[in-house]
């Protein structure tokens, strides 16, 4: 009997020796702790928007029909061309499907809404999106908000701001707001108040003024970009029936889209031309 359990503690003692071996210093509460820091770092790691769940269950089809009543021209080949630029992340199953999270999909919700709203190129969307997963915010002006019902129209809510409160935000001085108000660069509504692309357009101007460049050449920048915009929505009006909400949706989608890509021309004829002259 002595001898049995002599063998049963030498057999323990060997246990607990190689257990040890393989725990981490300090025991239990080291393990609490490791715990405690990767959970840390997942948090600091985790993409913009936080606290929403990224457990990829929905298929393309799913995010097509939570986003298309927002925006109705969205398509599989537009989130395609948004993952291939490393702006959303989807899953990929062992057969090679995608698969989004809610997290992903409110992600494409942003991307599509600075595009519609703000004529945004992706690139600047994309460092929009960088801020966010770094948790800075509070850098830029809210987006403009629009009320979207069930068959896909869109109604933008006004929003305008006072030129003190502009020229507090942007640091540009209220006389030369005032200046580009004048010369028609911008332009106030009834309440004396700016809409809110113009806070944009003021932080441009202010840069451009400190070169030299005044309202007569301000003026003319401003009538090439109307004439651009007036071609969009020549391009555009035939989309759908004049008079159906999701027709409208639709028309304002795709201007937000041929918009984008006329920025991206004309800032290609730009370098050329600045090339040109050197």
């Amino acid at each position: 009997m002595a001898e049995s359990l002599g063998r049963a503690d030498f057999r323990n003692d060997r246990l607990d020796a190689a257990l040890n071996r393989i725990r981490p210093e300090g025991g239990a509460d080291a393990r609490s702790g490791a715990r405690a820091i990767d959970k840390d770092d997942h948090r600091e790691a985790e993409r913009w928007p936080r606290g929403i769940s990224r457990r990829a269950t929905m298929r393309i089809s799913d995010v097509l029909a939570a986003l298309r009543v927002e925006f109705p021209a969205v398509s599989h080949s537009k989130l395609r061309f948004l993952e291939e630029q490393g702006l959303v992340e989807p899953v990929r199953t062992p057969s090679g499907y995608r698969q989004y999270s809610p997290a992903d999909v409110e992600r494409l919700r942003f991307v599509l809404t600075e595009q519609r709203d703000r004529y945004l190129p992706l690139k600047v969307i994309k460092e929009k999106l960088a801020e966010l997963d770094a948790g800075v915010a509070g850098r830029d002006q809210p987006l403009i908000p629009h009320l979207v019902s069930r068959d896909g129209e869109t109604a933008q809510v006004a929003v305008s701001m006072e030129v003190s409160s502009v020229a507090e935000r942007t640091g540009v001085p209220v006389d030369l707001i005032n200046d580009l108000v004048s010369q028609g660069i911008v332009t106030l509504d009834e309440s004396d108040r700016l809409s809110p692309w113009d806070e944009d357009v003021v932080k441009l101007c202010a840069s451009l003024s400190e070169h030299g460049i005044d309202a007569r050449h301000l003026r003319i920048m401003r009538s090439g970009a109307m004439r651009q915009a007036d071609v969009i929505g020549q391009s555009v009006r035939t989309v759908g029936r004049a008079a159906s909400p999701s027709a409208q949706a639709q028309r304002a989608a795709i201007a937000a889209e041929l918009a984008e890509v006329c920025g991206q021309l004309h800032l290609s004829w730009l370098r050329q031309g600045v090339a040109e002259t050197q």
